[in-house]
């Protein structure tokens, strides 16, 4: 395949780097200690029981709801969409 200027197996290496920088950043964070007591959104108290079942866990219960309402409520029916358009 084609790169232009890069050499072979360039795309993999970034990847590869993008990959190592996530992991790096998120020891990091479990080696703070500070950001798993507390909610990264409301800074409130995350309870020990929680973060022992979750291991690495970011957010309280209740912000962790939110987010993923978020996600799951796009509003987007991508059946019907499609289903619309073969007809």
């Amino acid at each position: 395949m084609a790169g232009g200027w890069s050499r072979d197996g360039a795309v993999q290496d970034q990847i590869d780097a993008s990959v190592e920088d996530a992991v790096q950043d998120a020891r990091s964070r479990l080696n703070a200690g500070d950001s798993l007591s507390h909610c990264e959104e409301c800074d409130a108290p995350i309870p020990e029981a929680r973060r022992k079942a979750v291991p690495g866990v970011r957010l309280c219960i209740e912000c962790q709801s939110k987010q993923e309402k978020q996600r799951s409520s796009s509003g987007i029916n991508r059946r019907a969409s499609k289903d619309s358009q073969l007809r």
